[in-house]
């Protein structure tokens, strides 16, 4: 067997993996990786911000399905990417961070950036290792991408100091392979139980979380819900897998994204199955209304997870997509299948009745308008990509998903400026299969300035996508916030005539944008803006003025939720017409 330099084995073991492209920055203690990494056929990104490499992998994982990979020298490298590794642990994403060290008899001496960067890293990660053999580390690659694959998917950090990196080791590729990833079969008592639950209800709902997404279970759970006829909400994460067209969809859940026909369906449920759902707070509100009367069946492949905020009636520890089959056979098995009944009709009624409006006209533009012409002028195929602030809320109510993984957002950590580089990442992982499809990034003004210099990473290496940002001129969100305190305190960041000339920071990077003050041009602007993204293979930029001082619906449980925009009913009721 060859001796070869050991990170031409840890390259190979990527390539394996199923990775085609690493985002990254090169330094001094991370040369060897690099050295090895040219010439493999595995491209490279180089970022302006070792936050946006972890982001841009993040984006990339959460499209491909796979591991994605940042990569960054010692010292503020990987302290840079700690907001991405939380990012992506709280939205149970697999993406690896290498980070280059200083030379392991230094380690203790306080030298040129040496940082712990494993304890660090520990809170934010599943597993966070330092390579001290070069002999170990394909193994210990090999079971960072099982590790982050396996069970509740999450990121993983591996740390490589510059003398490890130097050596040699015997390797032979053909030899080599991913280690298996174990799979979470259901216990069937606890199948029979579930089904047997089901079919005692007279209003269950399926509440698919993210993990219906991560766990491709979208098909089992369309295949369910139409043979017993059961409604079927999804939560933020789990947006996208059902069609929200679909005639059994019921909406989501929650005291701000929510649909008012959401919140009224889960009201008047008596059974909930969730899918790998983690009952986020802000999808709960206030435990007891959302709890109520009824029960509960929490299916998740973490068994941590099952009655961590709640103790549900039955939990079942299980793979989504697993438990689905098992449960689709059980009924089968007993000629389970259902007509419509009256409880999806019900569903149906709240449906088309507790709506809120998307087709305002007036100036300044309303928020909700923007999102009725992204969902007209972008097909089902677009990947749409957004972050924290209140056009999260906008985007959760108003924004339409068909299908799994077109609508990304970092539902929990929700780090600003996510999105520039996400969207990267979405786009290079859609460049080989999907290079048509659009990739449309929705920001805030406020955001879009906390990454802004990922945009010469998309110019360099023509990464093309629209960028749709919502402008108030407001830390929006915290402004909101700060109402109960009655205060407007620190987030008004208006000056001048608009601010920022976010058009000619697009400018600046090589770029395009234009800015839309009237809801007439809206449409235009964004057909304009995916012409041009494909035309030049870079970001564009449209820049909507928003109202400044609009706020989302919201409340502290979900029977509480305030409105603060007239509704179809009261416009009926005032003009006879709707």
């Amino acid at each position: 067997m060859l001796s070869v330099p050991v990170m031409s084995a840890v390259v190979d073991v990527l390539r394996s993996e199923g990775v085609d492209t690493v985002f990254g920055c090169p330094g001094a203690a991370i040369l060897p990786f690099y050295a090895a990494l040219r010439g493999s056929g595995v491209d490279h990104l180089i970022v302006r911000h070792e936050e946006g490499a972890a982001h841009m992998a993040d984006g990339w994982a959460r499209t491909t399905g796979g591991v994605g990979v940042a990569v960054g020298t010692s010292g503020p490298a990987g302290t840079n990417m700690i907001t991405g590794l939380y990012t992506a642990q709280a939205d149970s994403v697999p993406i690896l961070c290498v980070t280059g060290q200083a030379v392991s008899s230094k380690l203790h001496q306080e030298a040129f950036q040496a940082v712990d960067i494993v304890r660090i890293a520990e809170p934010v990660t599943k597993w966070a290792v330092q390579v001290k053999e070069a002999a170990q580390a394909p193994w210990i690659f090999r079971e960072a991408f099982r590790t982050a694959r396996s069970g509740r998917p999450g990121p993983v950090l591996i740390d490589l100091p510059l003398d490890v990196q130097r050596e040699a080791i015997p390797w032979d590729p053909a030899l080599d392979a991913p280690l298996p990833v174990p799979e979470a079969a259901p216990h069937r008592p606890r199948v029979v139980r579930a089904l047997d639950m089901l079919l005692a209800a007279e209003r269950p709902l399926l509440l698919a979380g993210g993990g219906v997404i991560s766990g491709g279970a979208h098909t089992e759970l369309v295949e369910l819900a139409e043979y017993l006829q059961i409604p079927v909400q999804v939560t933020l994460m789990g947006k996208g897998a059902l069609d929200e067209r679909h005639p059994l969809f019921a909406g989501m859940t929650g005291i701000q994204t929510s649909q008012r026909y959401g919140n009224a369906s889960f009201l008047e449920s008596d059974l909930v199955l969730a899918l790998g759902a983690r009952f986020g707070d802000r999808h709960t509100g206030t435990l007891d209304v959302y709890r109520g009367d009824r029960a509960f069946i929490h299916v998740d492949i973490e068994p941590t997870q099952i009655g961590r905020v709640f103790p549900p009636d039955l939990g079942i520890v299980s793979d989504t997509r697993l438990f689905l089959r098992a449960l689709l056979e059980e009924a089968r098995r007993r000629g389970a299948g259902r007509a419509p009944g009256p409880w999806a009709r019900r569903v149906q009624t709240l449906r088309s009745t507790l709506t809120r409006r998307d087709d305002f006209d007036t100036v300044p533009i309303k928020a909700p308008r923007v999102y009725r012409e992204i969902n007209e002028v972008f097909d089902d195929d677009t990947y749409v990509v957004t972050a924290i602030g209140l056009y999260q809320i906008w985007g959760g109510q108003h924004q339409r998903a068909a299908r799994p993984r077109r609508y990304q957002v970092c539902g929990q950590a929700g780090p600003l400026g996510w999105e520039i580089p996400a969207a990267i990442g979405v786009r290079r992982a859609l460049h080989a299969t999907e290079p048509d499809a659009d990739v449309v990034a929705v920001v805030g003004d406020y955001g879009f300035h906390f990454m802004v210099e990922e945009l010469a990473v998309a110019a360099q290496y023509d990464v093309p996508f629209v960028i749709v940002m919502l402008n108030n001129e407001y830390l929006g969100l915290i402004r909101q916030a700060e109402i109960p305190y009655r205060m407007n305190y620190e987030v008004d960041i208006h000056y001048d005539e608009y601010g920022t000339d976010n058009v000619r920071i697009m400018e600046g990077y090589g770029c395009s944008g234009r800015r839309v003050t009237d809801p007439g041009e809206v449409r235009a602007a964004l057909e304009w803006a995916r012409t041009r993204a494909r035309a030049t293979s870079r970001p564009v930029l449209v820049e909507i003025m928003i109202d400044r001082e609009a706020n989302t619906p919201h409340g502290a449980s979900i029977d509480a939720v305030v409105e603060f925009e007239p509704l179809p009913e009261q416009e009926t009721a005032t003009t006879g017409v709707r």
